[in-house]
């Protein structure tokens, strides 16, 4: 499975710790960024290119990584064909999979702590969507919703 990881400063030995994690699993992972530590870079400027990556690989995911994850999801959002979700708890990472076939997952690294980000990530990951008729009605809109922007 291919993995697009990335973040700004505020992620960024957070994103080294996962990117790790994730080869160890056996995933296949690219790491869009941020390659230096530096204080003044912005998140925008990673997240897209991630997410613009998950947008044109069907089969592949995203983890988009900051201090409070908001941020990163509401960018990797703008992308059509994006669905992404910020993590908090097992269950809404269970959920953004199963109910809405969310391809990438974003975590702050101030919100959740290192182990439980692995968790949820696991979670994400080997959750599927549940293809349920209503799940895929909801989809189908929220596509439609993205052709009017």
């Amino acid at each position: 499975m291919k993995i697009f990881i990335a973040t700004d400063h505020a992620g960024f030995e957070f994103k080294n710790q996962i990117k790790e994690f994730l080869l160890e699993k056996g995933y296949d992972v690219e790491d869009c960024g941020a390659h230096v530590f530096d204080k003044e870079d912005d998140y925008p400027d990673f997240i897209s290119v991630a997410a613009e990556k998950v947008a044109k690989n069907p089969d592949a995911f995203g983890i988009v990584l900051g201090k409070s994850g908001a941020g990163e999801a509401i960018v990797a959002n703008k992308i059509n064909g994006i669905r992404a979700v910020l993590a908090v708890s097992e269950k809404n990472a269970m959920l953004a999979r199963e109910h809405n076939d969310a391809n990438v997952l974003s975590v702050g690294s101030e919100i959740v702590d290192h182990e439980l980000a692995k968790k949820l990530i696991e979670i994400f990951l080997n959750t599927p969507f549940s293809n349920e008729e209503r799940h895929l009605r909801r989809i189908n809109k929220i596509k439609e919703i993205e052709k009017r922007v």
